[in-house]
């Protein structure tokens, strides 16, 4: 008995350690991609199309124009910082912008310092943008976890974060690659946990600001392989099994064994990719009791089975 109960409760510590927000951050590894200091002066524009990619932007000084696609403009201004985990299409612009048709190519004045707008025109703008990109092999339910959009204003730390992205991308200095890496996750962390739960859209984020949900959450990151049913999610959430079901659908976005499953095999493809794991292993570590119920799962789930997903990928 005394045994038992010791175990339980290092589960249960192991449980309310595990922290979702960061294992999805991990999950997603981010990868440095261009970092790079705007200017700007008199009217300017800058658009950019089928990028597909995740986008950030720090304002330093001034202020301008960006306006995703399908949404209302954002006005930026000094302190702000923006991010958006899937940009396609995107334009930045002066707050009044030059007409269309107007040649809106920038000026590289140094490494990675560029000007937009009339070249004799002082600097009214000043901004440090970047690109990343996602190398997990379930970038897009990942993303789909994360808000659309994320603007902050006046964040000090998340400004500081993205200058020092900028310099160690244009340095040449030991571990370069491994610093940005590790700068690129503390950015997204520190982003993320910046927005406000009332602002965010139906995800991870507003799931995280239900204390109850939270419980439920760290749950299911802290161990995929568990036997997990909305029953038992409730109960640690401490509330009814229906009350729980229609909180998680609204706040999360999805149903909770949908979340689950879907978790589950983000975590496989993880593994996969990695290699080393015998498939009898890596199933039960997903919560499945044999190799052919996660096979089935697995290829009813991403549209291959795991041996040859994990084949593509090694390959690739």
């Amino acid at each position: 008995m005394k045994i038992r109960y010791i175990s339980a409760k290092v589960r249960i510590m192991a449980v309310s350690t595990i922290d979702p927000l960061a294992s999805v951050v991990a999950l997603l590894k981010p990868e440095p991609s261009i970092a790079k200091l705007v200017n700007g002066g008199g009217r300017w524009r800058v658009e950019r199309t089928n990028m597909a990619s995740p986008f950030y932007c720090a304002m330093v000084e001034g202020t301008c124009l960006l306006t995703l696609r399908d949404r209302a403009p954002l006005v930026l201004g000094a302190g702000d910082f923006v991010l958006v985990p899937e940009s396609f299409d995107f334009t930045m612009s002066s707050i009044d912008p030059p007409p269309p048709g107007a040649p809106h190519l920038p000026l590289e004045t140094g490494p990675g310092v560029f000007h937009l707008g009339e070249q004799d025109a002082p600097n009214e703008m000043r901004c440090l943008v970047g690109h990343c990109s996602f190398a997990s092999p379930d970038r897009e339910l990942l993303v789909s976890l994360l808000p659309a959009v994320i603007h902050v204003r006046a964040h000090g730390r998340l400004i500081a974060l993205v200058q020092m992205i900028q310099e160690e991308t244009q340095s040449d200095r030991a571990a370069r690659d491994m610093v940005l890496v590790r700068l690129l996750e503390l950015l997204l962390v520190e982003a993320l946990r910046s927005v406000e739960s009332t602002m965010a859209e139906p995800g991870l984020l507003r799931g995280l600001a239900d204390p109850k949900l939270a419980l439920a959450l760290r749950q299911i990151h802290a161990d995929p392989g568990a036997s997990l049913s909305v029953q038992g999610l409730a109960a640690a959430a401490g509330v009814s099994r229906s009350t729980f079901f229609d909180r998680f659908h609204s706040e999360v976005g999805s149903a909770p064994m949908e979340y689950v499953a879907a978790w589950r095999m983000a975590v496989a493809k993880d593994m996969l990719v990695k290699g080393n794991i015998a498939m009898a292993e890596l199933a039960r570590r997903v919560g499945y009791g044999s190799v052919s119920a996660f096979s089935m799962a697995f290829s009813r789930h991403v549209g291959t089975p795991p041996g040859a997903f994990a084949a593509r990928c090694q390959a690739a």
